[in-house]
């Protein structure tokens, strides 16, 4: 039995991580397609050519699309490199210093185009930017993750970690959403005559905030005081069969999925709602995220007090059915009959017991996962765990930006707005989706056979 604790230093130093790495991948999910292809009553002009391949994929989608095959190489070979590290520093943390700084570097840059007009160039430029930013992102975000298990050894305590990583995560989220309220401050006090200058300006402040967060847990934790596991004497195609062989993860991958597509639509379409649906400034989203973020958090204490007694299996599925329901009501916003502020204020009140939820217990639950892999297996492999991991979760986020993308060519301007609408029924069916395939999840099966080795 492990008598190591989990310190609060350790705890502030790692969720510090989540909060830089949160702030930059929700600036690029909630701005890109803002900016690159926005509607056409924001002010902005189109960036690249609203070129449509085979009816349905235009260029921004294919960029993405493009991105995810190329992760699919770095995400697990990344990790295959960090489980087999001999660095004397640790299997981690080192390359944690390598990537927080390109990675904070290259969010900058994906929003700063060649040109301020449609063009070609705009295009080679985001792919290349875009490319290099989830690359160095990888680098320092996997190993980051594969660092839960072992700063966190007992069941509770992953609870625990999983808690203040939410709040981490949360936070990030808040942070990034004042992306267009700092870029209207900025406007006004600099009187700039060209509106993206001000989302430039903005964006560049918060993704140095971002890597301030990042550089925490490089400089704060020791890794080989408190993570004394050994590098992983196993090739990378064993090590990759070894883990997507995981019955339980390949059901956990495949409602992970589902969910961060869906989150994908919401997070691309918000400030579309706002401008297109309820004729509310972009300013806005900061506000109504805000008070999500806020009664989420109030939620915690009685997520984790539930979780106690109840499945996170059960708290999980559950979430996700109700967060799809919530995610339906995107297709009436402006027609019911309350004001278009009381409309999104509803509808982020109504989000935030499942994003609470959401927030906190997957994490726990992929780290026992990984942790009864290496118990039974003498190898620690959570790298490879948390790489397959992460790329489905970009998986997710890419199919999310690639669907919001062909249901703008269904309307996405005040008027002409049913593509915007349609959203919220992909959501739903894409929660449901999930939630109802969680069920399947063998989790007391896992927590007893964890019990049971640890005894040993």
């Amino acid at each position: 039995m492990a008598t190591r604790k989990l310190t609060y230093k350790y705890i502030l130093a790692y969720a510090a991580g989540m909060a830089g790495w949160s702030i930059l991948i929700n600036i690029v999910s909630v701005m890109l397609i803002y900016i690159y292809l926005p509607p056409n009553n924001a002010g902005l002009n189109t960036l690249i050519p609203p070129v449509v391949y085979l009816g349905i994929f235009s260029v921004l989608a294919l960029i993405a699309a493009g991105g995810r095959l190329f992760d699919a190489v770095t995400d697990p070979l990344i990790a295959w490199l960090s489980d087999r590290s001999e660095n004397k520093r640790g299997r981690r943390v080192p390359f944690m210093r390598v990537g927080w700084i390109p990675a904070s570097v290259f969010c900058i840059a994906v929003f700063l185009p060649l040109s301020l007009s449609e063009s070609q160039l705009n295009v080679v430029w985001l792919l290349v930017t875009l490319t290099l930013f989830y690359f160095f992102l990888t680098i320092y975000f996997i190993p980051y993750n594969a660092l839960m298990p072992e700063l966190a050894p007992s069941g509770r305590e992953k609870v625990t970690l999983s808690t203040w990583l939410s709040m981490a995560y949360v936070i990030g989220m808040i942070i990034a959403a004042q992306t267009p309220l700092l870029a209207s401050w900025l406007e006004e006090f600099f009187q700039l005559t060209e509106r993206i200058r001000s989302f430039q300006i903005a964006i560049g402040i918060l993704c140095v905030v971002a890597g301030v967060f990042l550089h925490f847990p490089v400089i704060s934790i020791n890794e080989k005081a408190c993570c004394p596991g050994k590098p992983a004497q196993i090739s990378f195609r064993k090590s990759l069969g070894q883990t997507l062989s995981n019955y339980n993860f390949r059901l956990f991958l495949f409602a992970d999925f589902s969910y961060f597509l869906a989150v994908a639509i919401i997070a691309s379409g918000m400030l579309y709602y706002l401008k297109v649906l309820l004729d509310l400034e972009e300013a806005m989203g900061s506000k109504v995220l805000g008070l999500m973020i806020i009664v989420s958090l109030a939620f915690y204490p009685l997520v984790l007090y539930v979780s106690k007694f109840v499945q996170k299996k059960i708290l999980v599925s559950s979430a996700l059915v109700f967060l799809g329901i919530v995610f339906l009501t995107i297709f009436f916003l402006g027609k019911l009959p309350f004001p278009p502020k009381t409309q999104i204020y509803l509808f982020a009140l109504l989000a935030s017991l499942p994003v609470a939820i959401l927030g906190i217990l997957p994490y726990a639950i992929i780290a026992e996962v990984a942790q009864l892999d290496s118990l039974k297996t003498g190898l620690r492999k959570e790298g490879m765990y948390f790489a397959v991991r992460n790329f489905f979760y970009k998986l997710g986020m890419t199919a999310g930006i690639m669907f919001f993308t062909i249901l703008t060519l269904w309307g996405k301007d005040p008027g002409d707005d049913f593509g915007i609408r349609l959203n919220g029924l992909v959501g739903f069916a894409f929660c449901v989706l999930a939630g109802l395939t969680f069920l399947l999840f063998k989790e007391k099966k896992i927590q007893q056979e964890i019990n049971e080795l640890m005894k040993k």
